[in-house]
């Protein structure tokens, strides 16, 4: 597995996904900005690797930050949080690493400004080790729901690329052919950007897990067919209730799921929670720019003058859920005592 993200020379170091999968080229970020600027492109995407770099990049950031005063080192570093938070809107685990530094910082105001910034950098590196360790976990919570013979529809990428390693939706693939099951995965291209053509097929490829690329209106006819025993996503941000957010495209494979029958499984750390939304109407959904659904690799392929609506994430409410999957184990409806009960501090 590639790694999505890394601490080297006091820089991090990211993998432009944008580049896959013809080219692996690190994307260097020498500022917080630089960071700023990389989730906000798409040069890293996924909730979980979003919120490891959110983490990292405060750290660099408060590298900067020139002064020896408590009370000016945390008013810039409250405003780079701020900042960050702005990168991208959906995804919960940006916000999740963001308050989580800020809670060190303020919680260290009788420290040393030096100690404080070593504290924060030891700490983005943790979350990194940390998010590891939940997607495999996560993979061993989703074995028992992959039959011993498996076909599995997955969409966007929730693999190794989308988390700090080894992946949430694909933590469970790679779980169950790591354990010997015999599985074979069909894999959504996910317009407009491709994450699953890009990423998640090479991704298998590289593990050397069987797998077919389908055009995202495929899924259906897979589905009436009994091609498909079930369907993984990962989740961008989970409200109080269960309802979840995810790549566009996420709500229709779910609705299709039911109707045929078929288990459509989310797997997701449970920084992707949200206690404080009550539903799922309440996720705030990313708008991107038109140009990304007419346009393919920087060329115009639509018409001229005509406008593109560019959704990026749709709301899969809880009914369309078959259980949640998560390091802490795995959930079935009804969600909202499962959830407060998991996020309950240990």
């Amino acid at each position: 597995m590639i790694p999505t993200i890394k601490w080297e020379d006091n820089y991090i170091y990211l993998i432009d996904q944008r580049k896959l999968p013809s080219r692996k080229e690190w994307f260097v970020c020498r500022t917080v900005q630089d960071v700023i600027a990389a989730i906000r492109e798409m040069a890293i995407r996924g909730a979980p690797a979003i919120g490891v770099a959110a983490g990292m990049g405060l750290a660099l950031g408060a590298q900067s930050i020139d002064t020896e005063n408590y009370g000016i080192f945390r008013k810039r570093f409250l405003e780079m949080g701020e900042q960050m938070k702005s990168a991208r809107p959906t995804a919960v685990n940006l916000k999740w690493a963001v308050e989580r530094m800020i809670k060190i910082v303020e919680g260290m105001h009788d420290d040393q400004v030096e100690e404080i910034k070593q504290t924060i950098r030891n700490e983005s590196q943790m979350i990194l080790e940390r998010d590891i360790e939940i997607n495999r976990e996560i993979g061993q919570r989703g074995l028992a729901l992959v039959p011993d013979t498996a076909t599995i529809l997955t969409h966007c990428n929730a693999g190794a690329l989308a988390t700090g390693g080894y992946g949430t939706a694909l933590g469970v693939i790679r779980a169950a052919s790591e354990a010997g099951t015999d599985i074979h995965v069909f894999v959504d291209e996910t317009r407009p950007l491709l994450q699953g053509m890009r990423l998640t097929a090479f991704e298998l490829r590289e593990d050397n897990i069987p797998a077919t690329v389908i055009v995202d209106s495929a899924a259906g006819y897979l589905m009436r067919k009994k091609r498909i025993d079930l369907v993984i996503t990962g989740a961008d941000r989970i409200a109080s209730n269960g309802d979840m957010a995810n790549k566009i495209g996420s709500y229709q494979l779910a609705v299709l799921a039911k109707e045929n029958n078929i288990p459509f499984y989310v797997a997701a750390p449970l920084s992707s929670f949200d206690l404080d939304l009550e539903n799922g109407d309440l996720i705030p959904i990313e708008e991107r720019e038109p140009e990304e659904v007419m346009s393919f690799a920087g060329h115009l392929v639509g018409p001229e003058g005509v406008n593109a609506y560019n959704p990026a994430f749709d709301i899969t409410p809880a009914q369309y859920i078959s259980a949640l999957i998560t390091e802490k184990g795995v959930l079935t409806p009804p969600y909202r005592s499962g959830i407060k009960d998991l996020l309950k501090d240990p």
